[in-house]
């Protein structure tokens, strides 16, 4: 909507300025491949640093006008900056610069807006873009004064700025009840799948991680696959076969950056959702990069800001065929797979990993052996609503003595529901048995 992307690349300047007031400063390689990912044309690098940022134009005047100079010398059509700007600044870089100036939040929304294929998806683009634009419209408008109407209407009427934010704020409100309605379907889903206990295990992981190529290796699915960064933007879900576990739904999502915009962590609520209701997280990490550390920070960060840092996590460290490396499965103190080194190009270590999902996921499940008394039929019926009973023996006494498996979180409200413990179970049947003895 907002971005008018040439078929060829757009010949562009990147700016990056290490900051002292910045904790946790951005990184000028990985925002040259946003740059190339989203159509740019790099024809220059200003790099420099400053104690803060300058409150009209982020950077010095020496800076600016090295910037200016390179726009003249280069024909540039654009200023990218490895930054966040304020609406201010932007305008006034542009009115100096005399082109476009777009930050690194604008970056990445560029490139969310050519990956997005589904409705939902350029739904969920398009309100960040809004939202994003809300206060930088005023630089397409400046020289508009009011508007005038015919004979009879004239009067100070609104300005167009006015007449845009005023539809602006009516597409958002609109957008948000569209992107409602998607994510109460995929919450029945969600019900649907836990109804039926199927466990869900959502890949997350840095933007160019692996991820899709990894999902496509364990389902034999055809999801696109590219080296750029947000390659996949729409989630996939597919169906895949466990030993031990049975069935259980695989999710691939989208990527995470370093300092993800908090708008596209709004907009993208309905596909996050995904992740957050997963019974297991598989963290895809890209072994062969020398990132590996601060990708991993970085991710733990995004799951925590989205309400997913709580749900168990298996480790994946892929791309091992460019380190030699053979794969193997690590485990923690208590015995449970805890990583996993894998290549999604080769499929080397494929098993290994589903062995370490299934391990996991059979890890939160309930065996028990119960002797149920013929006073406890509800609970039996129950336990057999929920496919939960392996085998059942009758005993001479009237016992039925059932094997069931179910997971954890199923039996515990099970438990609930009957409004007794596992002990009470035992108690019942012993009360019974003497009651019957007498």
């Amino acid at each position: 909507m907002f971005f008018d992307r040439p078929e060829s690349g757009e010949l562009a300047i990147l700016v990056h300025l290490k900051l002292d007031s910045e904790d946790q400063r951005e990184d000028p390689r990985e925002f040259e491949e946003l740059v190339l990912s989203a159509g740019g044309d790099p024809a220059a690098f200003v790099m420099g640093s400053r104690k803060t940022p300058h409150p009209r134009t982020f950077v010095g005047s020496g800076k600016l006008q090295e910037i200016v100079e390179l726009v003249e010398f280069h024909e540039a059509e654009i200023v990218m900056f490895n930054h966040t700007l304020s609406a201010s600044q932007e305008r006034n870089l542009e009115e100096v610069l005399e082109c476009r100036v777009v930050d690194r939040t604008g970056v990445i929304l560029d490139i969310f807006a050519q990956r997005a294929r589904t409705n939902e998806g350029q739904l969920q683009v398009e309100l960040a873009q809004l939202e994003h634009s809300r206060t930088r419209l005023v630089r397409g408008w400046t020289h508009l004064e009011r508007q005038k109407g015919g004979i009879g209407l004239r009067g100070p009427g609104e300005t167009q700025l006015e007449t845009d934010r005023r539809l602006l704020a009516a597409r958002i409100k609109t957008i948000h009840s569209r992107l409602e309605k998607v994510r109460k379907q995929r919450e029945q889903g969600r019900r649907s799948r836990r109804k039926a206990e199927i466990p869900t295990v959502a890949m997350v992981g840095y933007t160019n991680a692996g991820k899709s190529t990894l999902f496509n290796q364990l389902t034999q699915a055809n999801v696109f696959v590219a080296d750029q960064l947000f390659a996949t933007l729409d989630p996939t879900l597919r169906r895949l076969e466990l030993d031990e576990v049975g069935p259980i739904v695989l999710a691939d999502t989208v990527g995470f950056i370093a300092h993800l915009p908090h708008k596209l962590v709004e907009a993208f609520k309905a596909t996050l959702e995904e992740t957050r209701s997963a019974d297991l997280l598989l963290h895809i990490i890209d072994a062969a990069t020398d990132e590996r550390d601060r990708n991993i920070y970085e991710v733990q960060s995004v799951l925590g800001e989205i309400g997913a840092g709580d749900i168990p996590q298996l480790q994946v460290y892929n791309k091992i065929d460019l380190l030699e490396q053979a794969p193997r499965l690590d485990r923690n103190a208590d015995g449970l797979p805890e990583r996993v080194w894998v290549s999604a190009v080769t499929g080397a270590g494929a098993d290994l990993l589903q062995q370490a999902m299934a391990e996991l996921l059979a890890h939160d499940m309930v065996e028990q052996k119960l002797d149920l008394s013929p006073v406890q039929g509800r609970l039996r019926a129950a336990l057999y609503k929920l496919g939960a009973v392996v085998n059942e023996e009758h005993g001479d006494d009237g016992i039925a003595h059932l094997e069931v498996r179910l997971p954890r979180s199923e039996w515990n409200r099970l438990m609930v529901a009957e409004g007794i413990g596992e002990r009470a179970i035992a108690d019942e049947n012993k009360w019974w048995l003497e009651e019957a003895a007498q």
